[in-house]
């Protein structure tokens, strides 16, 4: 990592102390205790410097010190403080003293009403300081109008730089908090995908396992049945093919099962990175080889594909494939061998830009209530949902089992 140079450092702190709101600074009453020390030592240099001819007696000289006061408590509440300096700046210049000596207080604590009050408090503050400074004045000479406007000048300048400075304060401060609303938003939305993510995952998860190990468990059914029923008339081809039925199964679920296993690893990708990794997605075209490994599993299953012109977006591909899938696993498992299985794909055509997907099967359904409930009608619904689509699952009156999907598609999204 880049070191920052020692100048940088020192403007970022400059610039911290400049855009922080003075009443929230830390050690605010040491820090205005060594103000008032300072603005009291350059009033007393002023005395002695500015107008030699008004240098302050002892009484001027204790008003001059005690009128720096009041600035130790110029944060806690910065209208009482400038308030308290009039019992002693009023006499000081009543005195003719030098009138200089006291303006690094009286100016300090103008500053402090008009950058931490609100602007009408700071008009009547600067119209109140006006009308007392007339008067001090006139009682003094009447003739003093080029002082009175040169000092009249000073007040409404300190008052306008308040303004402006809290203005800013206030501006930096909204940009500050809008900056951090959309880290929090960035921040929720990247909680967001990986929900979304971790969910996706789990759907795939349970589709692939579900679908494999009912597969595998009918295909072994068969094999075992081969072996018990008669041992004597051994058909050492059908166990061969159920054995086989049984490695393919196992192969096409290991080769999902890593490239799921690939996003979990490498969180690096995009999505679109993630898609190039795991290679196509499954889609309409890979809806035969679920056929074949259901009936390979004792089912009797039609299909009826009709693709809509040009490509599917993978998404709503994918989510088809999904469903005809996890319908054939529920039929293979709840109906056991010799279910017959209808699954149709084809647009819809009351609807007109959405995918129709239907699989109905003569068997018995899922579990009867009572029984312990899967996630296969919920992981469906999610999927149909996923790409905007809705899904319907329930019994046949005249029995069996029937899912009906309707999966949107956008009519640009497929390219002839």
């Amino acid at each position: 990592m880049a070191s920052v140079s020692p100048t940088t450092r020192r403007r970022e702190r400059i610039m911290a102390v400049v855009n922080r709101d003075p009443m929230e600074a830390p050690h605010k009453t040491r820090t205005d205790a060594l103000i008032a020390g300072g603005a009291g030592a350059l009033s007393a240099v002023l005395a002695l410097l500015t107008d030699p001819a008004r240098s302050p007696d002892a009484l001027g000289w204790v008003l001059l010190v005690a009128s720096a006061v009041p600035i130790v408590w110029r944060r806690r509440n910065p209208l009482l403080a400038l308030l308290a300096m009039i019992p002693f700046i009023a006499p000081y210049h009543a005195l003719d003293n030098a009138h200089a000596a006291v303006m690094p207080q009286a100016w300090i604590a103008l500053y402090t009403v008009a950058v931490t009050g609100r602007p009408l408090r700071t008009v009547l503050t600067g119209l109140g300081v006006l009308s007392v400074v007339v008067t001090v004045v006139l009682t003094i000479n009447a003739h003093e109008g080029i002082q009175l406007l040169r000092i009249s000048g000073w007040i409404v300048a300190i008052l306008f730089c308040g303004v402006d400075m809290r203005v800013y304060r206030q501006y930096m401060a909204s940009v500050l908090e809008r900056a951090e609303r959309a880290e929090r938003t960035r921040e929720e939305e990247a909680r967001r995908r990986v929900a979304e993510e971790r969910l996706r995952i789990a759907r795939d998860l349970h589709d692939l396992l579900a679908h494999s190990i009912t597969l595998i468990g009918v295909q072994t059914s068969v094999a075992s049945h081969i072996l018990t029923v008669d041992p004597d008339r051994l058909d050492r081809h059908a166990i061969a093919a159920a054995l086989e039925d049984i490695a393919g199964t196992c192969r096409e679920a290991r080769a999902e099962l890593r490239t799921t296993l690939e996003v979990l690893r490498d969180g690096r990708h995009d999505s679109h990175d993630r898609h190039d990794a795991e290679g196509p997605l499954p889609d309409l075209a890979a809806l035969p080889s679920l056929v074949r490994a259901a009936e390979a599993a004792g089912a009797h299953v039609d299909l009826a594909v009709r693709a809509p012109a040009g490509r599917l977006a993978p998404a709503t591909g994918a989510a088809a494939y999904r469903i005809v899938q996890e319908s054939l696993t529920n039929a293979v498992r709840h109906a056991g061998a010799g279910v017959r299985v209808r699954v149709a794909v084809a647009p819809d055509s009351g609807s007109g830009g959405a995918l129709r997907v239907t699989v109905t099967d003569d068997g018995t359904g899922p579990p009867k209530e009572g029984s312990v409930p899967g996630f296969g009608i919920v992981g469906m619904r999610e999927r149909a949902r996923s790409t905007g689509g809705t899904l319907d699952a329930g019994p046949r009156p005249g029995g069996g089992f029937e899912v009906s999907a309707l999966l949107p598609f956008q009519e640009g999204e497929a390219a002839p």
